[in-house]
């Protein structure tokens, strides 16, 4: 990151946020690799002189008292996530583990140099470690909830024990639309399955080929999951399904997407095919990679399919197996599923054909299913079984989490909506969100909690064209800072 860049950044407004939001940029934070970050929020929190707990899973609670005069409101809990998604542009060099992210300004938003940003959720951490650190702001009583892995498992929500915390009120900074108030979230579920294959030899009268499917967005694969773009293991499958009928394709391997929750933007895998059926195959991919090219033209631009000429493989996935995967996947369910019936506009029910993997005998399948309604998800997950286990697979079902379900009634609720039209002169939207906010496995933990979700507007979260709006976090943080000085009296 340039000096220039770094001033330029640190002195937007609000200043002590975007301070706080470069510096956790400085320490690496993928899903699961969380020991530096919690390392660095916990000695910020104790440097403060302020009570500072780290739980048996791994979450960092910080503990604020009132201000003088505002003891006895209800307690806050703001409460946010220190992983991110750690997805990169096939030409950029960076390690996730080690590596800061390197920030720019375009125009009105702030973005990375060819990896995701971060802001998803380091906006919302940023913001209530600004809270934990002023001298000057009127609140009741404050708890800060960073919670662990929530990107990939939700671990750090699953984690949390009764008991612990002793707010009122749950303010999830997790949100990416600014004047846009969540009281509902998806639940979603792991599927995943698994062949097992053998070895075919190759025929040394062959010809082997690399066939690359990138340049997709990709995206956040519950908010990006309605816009039409592809997913790069769906094109890949179709264009081996189609090829397999015209000629004596052979699968080598295959790999394609890295983590359940992005929209996978790269599928690479290597064929082998009889050399007297080489130019049928140039024609093939030509005519096939037109065709689906035009079907994405306008949600994905970018996209490109190539095929390019490489020395044979030692081996071949055995012909069966490579049959019964094809098809399966082929006819796997990706997508949107359902549309809510209730609040118009909404996603109710998806699937994410996230990861598809040979190696070692063994080609992995893993999808993300959401959904708001809890009948739909496990008939859904059923669904994708049956594909599965009629191919010959192994299928495995994990880390199912609920949904959380709205309250209109919510009293944070109302509170939210007048502040917010009293700042802007306008009522903020409210509404439920396609993606796993933590909140619902919270609620279970605390279901005495009064809880609402909102932040500033980011775009394009789990991919490398994530990009927060500038002027979108001074309002998220003035609607923040007005929120807890306006807390009720505790009853």
């Amino acid at each position: 990151m340039s000096e220039v860049i770094y001033l330029n950044i640190k002195n937007l407004p609000p200043v002590a946020l975007w301070k706080n939001f470069l510096g956790l940029c400085s320490v690496p934070h993928p899903s699961t690799k969380e020991e530096k970050i919690r390392e660095y929020v916990v000695n910020f929190g104790r440097n403060l002189g302020l009570e500072t707990i780290v739980d048996e899973v791994g979450n960092v609670i910080i503990r604020k008292p009132a201000t003088k005069g505002k003891e006895n409101l209800k307690g806050i809990i703001l409460q946010g996530h220190l992983d991110m998604v750690p997805q990169k542009n096939a030409e950029t060099v960076h390690d996730f583990e080690k590596d800061p992210i390197s920030l720019r300004i375009d125009g009105e938003w702030v973005k990375a140099q060819g990896t995701t940003l971060g802001a998803d959720n380091g906006i919302g951490v940023a913001a209530a470690m600004t809270i934990l650190e002023s001298k000057d702001l009127e609140h009741g009583p404050i708890e800060c909830l960073f919670t662990i892995d929530e990107e990939t498992g939700m671990t750090g929500a699953f984690g949390l024990k009764s008991g612990i915390l002793k707010g009122d009120i749950l303010l999830n900074l997790d949100s990416e639309d600014e004047g846009e108030l969540y009281i509902g979230c998806a639940g979603g579920i792991n599927t995943s399955a698994k062949f097992t294959y053998t070895e075919d030899k190759v025929n040394a009268n062959s010809v082997a080929y690399n066939i690359i499917v990138k340049g997709l967005k990709g995206g956040h694969s519950g908010l990006d999951i309605n816009l039409g773009r592809g997913n790069s293991n769906k094109i890949m499958i179709r264009l081996l399904w189609l090829a397999k009928r015209k000629m004596k394709l052979r699968l080598s391997s295959i790999e394609g997407g890295n983590l359940r929750n992005a929209i996978p933007r790269e599928t690479f895998v290597t064929v082998v095919l009889p050399a007297t059926e080489e130019q049928k195959f140039n024609e093939f991919i030509k005519e096939c990679s037109n065709n689906i090219l035009t079907q994405f033209h306008a949600a994905d631009p970018d996209l490109k399919i190539i095929a390019e000429k490489t020395h044979l493989p030692s081996t071949l996935i055995d012909e069966k197996t490579e049959n019964n995967f094809i098809n399966a996947v082929y006819g796997c369910p990706n997508g949107v599923i359902a549309m809510s019936s209730d609040i118009p506009g909404l996603v109710e029910t998806s699937s994410n054909l996230a990861i598809v993997k040979s190696e070692n005998g063994n080609i992995e399948i893993m999808c993300l299913l959401r959904s708001s309604v809890e009948q739909a998800k496990s008939d859904l997950a059923n669904q994708i079984e049956c594909v599965f286990l009629n191919a010959g697979a192994i299928v495995e079902h994990s880390g199912d989490y609920p949904g959380w379900k709205p309250n209109v009634y919510s009293e944070i609720l109302t509170l939210a909506k007048l502040i917010y039209h009293k700042l802007y002169k306008k009522d903020p939207a409210v509404k439920a969100i396609h993606a796993g906010l933590e909140c619902g496995l919270l609620g279970m933990v605390y279901p005495n909690w009064d809880m609402i979700s909102f932040g500033p507007t980011i775009r394009s979260p789990h991919s490398p064209d994530e990009r927060v709006n500038i002027p979108s976090v001074e309002k998220f943080w003035n609607f923040l800072l007005n929120i807890l000085k306006s807390v009720p009296v505790k009853k």
